[in-house]
């Protein structure tokens, strides 16, 4: 996954979210629906901006940002600054 794919993604998240806080507020889904869905949004998006930081700060260290890897939600989730 190249910057291009992944900045793609996280317009998907986001528009996705932007959709489903319409439908709450159409009534179309629950509260409950909606927080669980845009949690799991929240979690792939702290995922995507982690993998895009650290795929451009390692290409400004000199190194191949393809060897990459997205890090597991828990990780993401749980690292303290």
């Amino acid at each position: 996954m190249d910057e291009k794919d992944i900045l793609e993604r996280i317009g998907d998240y986001v528009a996705e979210e932007q959709r489903l806080r319409e439908r709450y507020q159409r009534r179309e889904l629950s509260g409950a629906e909606e927080h669980r869905r845009l949690r799991e949004l929240e979690v792939a998006l702290d995922q995507c901006w982690d993998l895009l930081r650290r795929r451009r700060a390692g290409r400004a260290a000199g190194r191949d940002p393809g060897d990459t890897e997205p890090r597991p939600a828990g990780e993401v989730e749980n690292y303290l600054q």
